[in-house]
């Protein structure tokens, strides 16, 4: 299985497990990984839940030959129905405490999903790319909103548009991570942040995440971000930056 799943003690924990493709990404796994934010907030068993990488990368962002096989299908689904901004809907509404587990690699949506955590642990050998710009397109998952909110315009701005890594000290520096430990102590300091989690009123803690967050503006922006994605993929830019890599590949 490419999403393990598994849920003890209050805490629900997603595994992204294709370590041969450094947890790239794929249309099923948005899907898994949708199913199981959406089944997770309405069980009361769960209290939080963490996402980690199987193997020595977190995720190198989207699987470049699924998502080339699935263009003309995407360019055909509306931002509701396409399995990537489904997950991103379900990951924008999640009420409950979400902790990521960083080791590794961290590329495109591997980064920005972490702007949606809550708290994130990070590997000493992290490495953090968000190469959007870099192949002809902008950013997604509400990053043009949440990342200059985090680290201010003008890092943002030099990131996307520079493509250099954000190293694990560096994320730590500008608030990206609440930690930076050794690679092969990121998950149980990761399972240790959740655990914490569980002596408070779970209540108090949803509540308090929603007071932080505004999920409805945010939505709105990956809506918006959305639409000129999906444009942008058919650019001469876009085209030409995807070929190359089937050509590597």
């Amino acid at each position: 299985m490419d999403i393990v799943t598994t849920q003890a003690d209050g805490v629900l924990t997603l595994r992204l497990n294709r370590p041969a493709k450094k947890n790239a990404l794929t249309r099923a796994m948005y899907t898994d990984l949708t199913g199981a934010l959406t089944a997770a907030s309405g069980d009361d068993a769960v209290r939080a839940a963490v996402i980690l990488g199987e193997g020595d990368d977190f995720c190198a962002g989207n699987d470049i030959l699924d998502f080339a096989q699935g263009l003309a299908e995407m360019q055909s689904e509306t931002i509701d129905s396409a399995p990537v901004f489904q997950f991103l809907k379900a990951l924008t509404y999640f009420s409950k405490p979400l902790i990521a587990g960083v080791q590794g690699q961290a590329v495109g949506v591997g980064v920005t999903l972490l702007l949606h955590c809550d708290m994130v642990v990070a590997g000493d050998n992290a490495r953090l790319r968000l190469p959007f710009l870099q192949l002809g397109l902008v950013p997604e998952a509400g990053s043009t909103l949440l990342l200059p909110q985090r680290i201010g315009h003008a890092r943002a701005f030099e990131w996307l548009s520079q493509g250099q890594p954000v190293t694990a000290a560096q994320a730590h520096d500008w608030g990206l991570a609440n930690r930076v430990v050794a690679p092969d102590a990121v998950e149980a300091t990761a399972m240790d942040l959740a655990r914490s989690l569980l002596r408070l009123s779970p209540a108090a803690v949803q509540q308090t995440k929603g007071f932080l967050r505004d999920p409805d503006a945010l939505w709105q922006v990956i809506q918006a971000e959305g639409q000129v994605f999906r444009q942008l993929l058919t650019s001469p830019e876009a085209m030409k930056a995807f070929q190359a890599f089937l050509n590597k590949s």
